[in-house]
């Protein structure tokens, strides 16, 4: 994701990752125990399974994670079944003090620089807090970032149909596309983008 757009610069987009894992954090830490079994919206995890994979880098050395991309073969989709399932075990402290990481923080997908590591934070922050009924915690203008470059991609990022379809944003003065409209707030349009169904049962049309 490194066409975002932004008025600052890398920086500005690596302080809302942290931002966005801190709030998680905060949300996480202040609710009752039973909120990390929880379903997701990723489909098949939990909130503890989608923590345990956004968490990665701050429990995985490049060595670690190298070595686990060998044992799936290449398949980063099978890494990340694999680690979160593993991890998703993991104390509850222990995940956390992972949201909290500087290392976290700053990490950036290889390639995919600053823009990639907000999209992945966003992404997956709303994926617990979309499912739990919550607001965003990732903060508003990287929410709505994050929704001008996956509607801009026309839904190729996750492989969504955006033809006939018109997103408008409740929460704020956002729209894109023309057709049968398709009205949430930004966050839930985010998910929908996503890939991700609502738990009001509505879904974007897959490519």
């Amino acid at each position: 994701m490194d066409e975002i757009r932004h008025d600052g610069d890398a920086r500005d987009l690596q302080t809302w990752v942290a931002s966005t894992y801190e709030g998680l954090a905060d949300l996480l830490a202040s609710g009752p125990a039973d909120t990390w079994d929880a379903p997701s919206l990723c489909t098949g995890w939990q909130i503890r399974h989608v923590v345990a994979h956004v968490t990665m880098p701050a429990r995985l050395s490049a060595e670690q994670f190298g070595a686990e991309m060998a044992a799936a073969r290449g398949d980063f989709t099978v890494l990340s079944d694999t680690v979160a399932a593993r991890d998703a075990s993991l104390p509850i402290a222990g995940l956390l003090d992972a949201l909290r990481s500087p290392v976290l923080h700053g990490w950036q997908p290889p390639g995919g620089g600053a823009a990639a590591a907000l999209g992945h934070a966003v992404v997956h922050s709303l994926d617990v807090t979309v499912a739990l009924g919550r607001p965003a915690v990732a903060p508003a203008e990287a929410v709505v970032a994050v929704l001008d470059h996956l509607a801009a991609a026309d839904g190729a990022v996750f492989g969504v149909d955006l033809a006939g379809v018109r997103l408008e944003a409740a929460d704020t003065a956002w729209s894109w596309g023309d057709g049968e409209p398709v009205r949430a707030d930004s966050g839930p349009l985010v998910a929908l983008l996503g890939g991700r169904g609502l738990p009001d049962g509505r879904v974007l049309r897959r490519r």
